[in-house]
């Protein structure tokens, strides 16, 4: 398995590296990767400057960059002493206008946390899953339909991105003619850093609120249908479920809304897009797999989601003072959790630079830490990822990226926005 080896290049010293700096998102993948091997082998706890990226959220103080599996873990165990009610998703303190939209379970402590995944967890049982099952291999099917006779597309936005987008907003009850609307938001949202999505970098602030609130204002007018007439949609059921006498508000219905469609359609698209890539990049492996698609699904599945990490880092925030692997934190200080870098600990992971379809035992962080806050909709992705490959393989099984992907400039999306590919021209089934 020689040929599916990723060589880092450590280009940079410890002191050089400050992952606060746009510029450094924008360097290769292999440096990249250097710069997290060498900190975990020099510095695993390191301190960065914040800058003030956009003039409404303020420059912080600073933060704690954990790059160790082993210290992610004991930092995401402990929430209570690891708040995420100071801010999860992102490493500024939000400003309250921000708040309304994005202020959602991953931005909460418990109880409040706990109270709110009660409720949502509901649509997101084994049994749920399994319904929802049949809906991602029509959709699978659909997407593979809709390109088949082309012999080409945009992997990303024609493939991988078609089918979280479908099944969250399906599960959610949101008609098939809003699909594009829900998804260019969702790019707005995660994509703000990039020209692509917001050429102005004075519209930032004013385009991430207007994606919010217009998300929210969707999710506001479908409620209040579901509340005077429920279906058997997602919508309904989390409208209607009760914990201990309480039911979600409107505003809570809808942040929960933006969280899902922007994590569930973001991820689970970029996974799939890595994998795709990796797979194209190391021919064994794919071979490996092919020969025995449904046996080897499950360990290649959350090797692919360990390679891709969609989700970089997450932040906490000290709620007294403590000392993590010797480095005395105060309370009140933040600590960023870099999922990239753990995914790839030499001490955790054999040969972590080898993409390996059949590695096992695989204690990735791709889904996030163990606690409170571990990925709602894992398994859900898990089944999407599963079932998007199978389509795959059975229908385009030469499917070859053409050229290099076109990445997201973000520091908190491993994104790709664009991947063409080619493939021999088939039938829809359809």
């Amino acid at each position: 398995m020689s040929d599916s080896v990723f060589t880092p290049r450590p280009v940079l010293a410890a002191d050089q590296i400050w992952f606060s700096d746009p510029t450094f998102w924008l360097r290769p993948e292999d440096e990249r990767e250097g710069a997290f091997a060498t900190l975990r082998a020099e510095r695993p706890i390191s301190f960065h400057e914040e800058i003030q990226f956009i003039e409404a959220i303020p420059k912080g103080a600073g933060y704690w960059s954990v790059v160790k599996h082993a210290d992610v873990l004991e930092v995401s165990r402990q929430a209570d002493l690891f708040s995420s009610g100071r801010g999860g998703s992102n490493i500024g303190d939000l400003p309250q206008p921000f708040a309304e939209f994005f202020g959602s379970m991953i931005n909460m402590d418990d109880p409040r946390h706990a109270r709110l995944r009660r409720i949502v967890s509901r649509g997101f049982t084994p049994r749920k899953v399994s319904v929802a099952e049949a809906s991602v291999t029509r959709a699978a099917t659909r997407i593979v339909d809709a390109v088949i006779e082309r012999g080409e597309c945009d992997f990303v936005t024609d493939v991988a991105a078609a089918l979280p987008l479908q099944i969250i907003c399906e599960m959610m009850g949101i008609p098939e003619s809003q699909y594009r609307f829900v998804f260019d938001r969702t790019n707005t949202i995660l994509g703000a850093g990039d020209p692509e999505y917001v050429s102005d970098p004075s519209e930032i602030v004013p385009a991430l609120l207007k994606a919010g609130s217009e998300l929210a204002g969707l999710m506001n007018e479908l409620g209040a249908l579901r509340r005077k007439s429920p279906k058997d949609d997602l919508t309904s059921a989390l409208l209607h479920a009760e914990v201990d006498g309480e039911t979600l508000t409107d505003a809570e219905l809808a942040s929960f809304f933006v969280l899902l469609v922007v994590a569930g359609n973001e991820t689970t698209r970029n996974a799939i897009s890595h994998g795709m890539k990796a797979l194209c990049d190391y021919p064994a492996e794919r071979a490996r797999w092919a020969k025995d698609f449904e046996g080897m699904a499950p360990t290649a599945v959350e090797e692919i989601v360990r390679w891709a990490t969609p989700v970089i880092h997450f932040r906490r925030t000290a709620t007294r003072d403590t000392v993590l692997r010797g480095q005395r934190i105060r309370e009140g200080e933040k600590v960023v959790m870099w999922y990239a870098a753990a995914n790839r600990d030499e001490e955790v992971f054999e040969a972590p630079q080898r993409f390996d379809v059949g590695r096992d035992p695989n204690p990735h962080v791709g889904f996030g830490g163990p606690g409170p806050h571990h990925c709602l909709g894992a398994h859900l992705a898990r089944r999407e990822i599963t079932l998007m490959f199978r389509e795959i393989f059975s229908r385009l099984p030469d499917l070859e990226i053409v050229g290099e992907p076109d990445r997201l400039a973000s520091f908190f999306i491993h994104g790709i926005k664009h991947m063409q590919c080619r493939f021999t021209p088939g039938r829809p089934r359809s």
